[in-house]
């Protein structure tokens, strides 16, 4: 006989808050700040608790364990950006929702990991979901195609926003600007291009311009959205 699945955060109701007691929005808010300032791993119970003035034990009378706390966490955060209203246009559409994800994911460096597995299911992640279905839903009245496109696209803003965080860390890591890196290593550069081993790439170098990261995201999503428009209007 299998155990019984454990109950979720979103099912159980939320006790009421003691008179002058953190209650859990005050409990998510004050783990969000530790998981942004220091990252995920530092979110602890007891942390959160003790960072409001509050005992462990109030936090355990409305959150159950970490995994719920984080549960929460990962909810509230996604309902921090707000969706523009649809437009009936699935292009429109489906890119305020990449363009939502992405300041989301920017603002909370810890977030992105999350959102990488099993799916969230809390109030916010379900209307986000339920924008961007619609929103593929106009493009194609498939089911499993239009959740294959915003699987795409989710796919694409977690690659592009993980790359923008890795030259944060880079940055942080070594001291180094971005512009202070590239001079570091203008020398050996200057010796690859000269020795005319690698054209295109001493091309690139040359001529090529260097895009914001807006704009970067911009023209990937486009690419994404011009081939997803190609493939499934066939």
């Amino acid at each position: 006989m299998t155990d019984p699945a454990p109950h979720s955060v979103w099912t159980r109701p939320r006790p009421e808050p003691r008179r002058r007691a953190p209650g859990v929005d005050q409990f998510v808010t004050a783990a969000l700040a530790v998981a942004d300032a220091e990252g995920l791993a530092a979110v602890s119970m007891r942390r959160v608790a003790g960072d409001l003035g509050s005992g462990t034990a109030s936090l355990y009378r409305y959150i159950t364990n970490r995994d719920e706390l984080l549960d929460l966490m990962v909810d509230a955060a996604q309902g921090e950006t707000p969706l523009p209203e649809p437009t009936r246009d699935w292009r429109t559409d489906l890119a305020a929702v990449a363009h939502a994800l992405r300041a989301t994911l920017l603002r909370h460096p810890w977030l992105a990991g999350e959102l990488a597995g099993r799916p969230s299911l809390g109030p916010n992640a379900l209307r986000r979901s339920e924008a961007a279905l619609r929103a593929a839903a106009a493009l194609t009245p498939d089911a499993t195609l239009s959740s294959q496109a915003v699987r795409a696209v989710h796919a694409y803003v977690l690659g592009s926003v993980a790359t923008q965080q890795a030259d944060r860390g880079a940055e942080h890591r070594t001291g180094l600007t971005e512009d202070e890196w590239r001079r570091s290593l203008g020398p050996y550069v200057d010796e690859v291009i000269a020795a005319g081993d690698h054209p295109l790439l001493a091309r690139h170098v040359l001529e090529a311009e260097d895009l914001t990261p807006d704009a970067e995201f911009t023209f990937g999503l486009d690419c994404l959205l011009d081939g997803l428009a190609a493939r499934l209007r066939r």
